[in-house]
């Protein structure tokens, strides 16, 4: 029996109690090495045989999960995420049927949804969306020209945009040909749910240059849309946030990070200052984009 797991975005502690048992009772475990959190195989039970996809084959990966089969194992194969979203696991399944052997699907909590965590926002907002577009850029996987960024942009719904960060300047253009204006509401989301999580907030015009400061290049989801912009306008708006869980459970610095963006004026060579687009004094190593709400922001 094979069981396509989904181990979640990132935090171990978001695996799903189904995935976590079946992790458990494996005997054989092939994951995504490149992707899924390698404290998920702490979980394993003793002498779980374990193997790096990352490292192999379609094809090598398919002839362990024989192998494991014709052994009377049972095998967990672990996707990043939700297994349904990006996961290759149709060509998986197709090969599996082949070959008669069973499988089954255990869903994980996907990235989109880490992302939504991490920027503390609802994708469908009454009065703005009620969409959700979850979508990429083409790459080595083509996209249908109906389903071209530009073409979804059209749309003005929120927008979820996976591996696409190594693309950013081509994704601000056809964001833009699609009809959004360059100070859309956006943001970056490394590794939502990960310890060394980061948020960038900034525009559809300024995402290139946002994760060029940030030398983000890769494991990261881009959310465009009004929604992105909609957070309480008495707190600051250009704000350094640091997450309780990557901070010992404290209300102290952790590991994660905002950094917000706009389009306006930038303000160098202060560590803590006030200014009146960011309702406030700014902690230090705030990095502004521009403008944090409605007037000039502070740099530092």
């Amino acid at each position: 029996m094979v069981h396509i797991v989904g181990a979640g975005p990132g935090a171990v502690d978001l695996i799903t109690v189904r995935g976590y048992s079946l992790l458990q009772k494996a005997d054989v475990i092939i994951y995504a090495g490149s992707l899924v959190n390698k404290e998920l195989l702490e979980i394993a039970g003793e002498g779980a045989q374990l193997y790096d996809s990352a490292q192999m084959t379609l094809e090598e990966v398919m002839e362990t999960v024989e192998r494991a089969e014709k052994g009377g194992l049972v095998t967990v194969r672990l996707h990043t995420g939700d297994p349904c979203l990006y996961g290759a696991v149709r060509e998986q399944m197709d090969w599996m049927d082949s070959k008669g052997i069973r499988y089954d699907i255990c869903p994980g909590v996907s990235s989109f949804c880490g992302a939504a965590s991490a920027l503390e926002m609802e994708y469908t907002l009454p009065g703005i969306t009620q969409s959700v577009i979850i979508t990429r850029m083409a790459g080595r996987t083509p996209v249908p020209e109906r389903e071209s960024i530009r073409s979804m942009a059209a749309h003005r719904s929120t927008m979820v945009v996976f591996l696409s960060a190594g693309m950013l300047g081509e994704l601000s253009e056809e964001l833009k040909a699609g009809g959004c204006s360059p100070q859309t509401p956006a943001a970056i989301v490394y590794k939502a749910t990960w310890p060394d999580e980061k948020v960038v907030r900034c525009t559809v015009g300024t995402l290139a240059q946002a994760a060029d400061q940030e030398q983000i290049r890769k494991t990261a989801l881009i959310v465009v849309g009004e929604s992105v912009g909609r957070r309480d306008t008495s707190a600051p708006s250009c704000t350094i946030l640091n997450s309780p869980r990557n901070s010992g459970g404290k209300n102290q610095f952790g590991s994660r990070r905002h950094v917000c963006g706009g389009y306006g004026t930038r303000k160098q060579g202060a560590d803590d200052g006030p200014g009146p687009g960011c309702a406030g004094t700014v902690p230090g190593d705030c990095r502004v984009y521009g403008v944090c709400g409605s007037g000039p922001g502070v740099f530092s």
